[in-house]
């Protein structure tokens, strides 16, 4: 009883979590936002940002540990695994090569913003680029996608552990049809073309 419990309570934190990240990280609240303190709009990013990183820490932190092990993957397997894992993280690099680190983390919008030069309404919390160069050839989420095997390939899977990388993935999944939407509303046909030639989260391999 109590492992159904703590799985549970993992979801319930979980669950406000991605609420609160995604209520966020949506336009309407962010147009409410710049239309009402536009002043504010050059640190939204970096307060996101810091907002994220904190109620993760803190779901992490509360939510219940169900330590046991369902496998302990023996030599070599788990080295191959743990070899897919470092593919995945120079994946995540990769991704960080065709984007704008400063723009990403909110730097670029501070200093936008001291320099009067910021356009609330227009970028609302950051200037908006359509890649579709690198590894946004083959995915147009491809943070999720490395982010999926770095979670997925790991070599020693606990219940917690597997429980909350489910989770993830399918806030992955939720998460990508609601950005989605913006990014048809900002890029519009341009992003409809984008989407018929390349795979949401994982590859097309018939499109490539």
């Amino acid at each position: 009883m109590t492992f159904v419990v703590d799985l549970g309570i993992t979801l319930v934190y979980f669950s406000i979590f991605a609420i609160l990240h995604s209520v966020a990280a949506s336009n309407p609240l962010k147009r409410t936002m710049a239309a009402s303190f536009p002043g504010f709009m050059p640190y939204y990013r970096l307060i996101y940002n810091l907002f994220a990183v904190v109620t993760l820490y803190l779901f992490f932190y509360f939510a219940p540990k169900q330590g046991h092990t369902i496998y302990d993957l023996p030599t070599p397997f788990d080295l191959i695994f743990a070899f897919i894992q470092l593919l995945s993280f120079f994946g995540l690099l990769w991704c960080v090569k065709y984007m704008s680190g400063k723009e990403f983390l909110g730097i670029s919008q501070y200093f936008r913003g001291k320099k009067g030069i910021y356009r609330p309404m227009e970028e609302l919390d950051e200037v908006s680029v359509l890649r579709v160069d690198g590894p946004y050839k083959y995915s147009r989420h491809p943070i999720y996608l490395f982010s999926i095997l770095f979670l997925v390939f790991r070599p020693q899977m606990q219940v917690g552990y597997l429980f909350m990388t489910i989770l993830i993935i399918a806030y992955f999944y939720i998460g990508s049809w609601f950005e989605e939407k913006r990014l048809i509303s900002r890029f519009g046909d341009d992003y409809l073309n984008y989407q018929k030639t390349t795979g949401r989260i994982f590859p097309n391999f018939r499109k490539i």
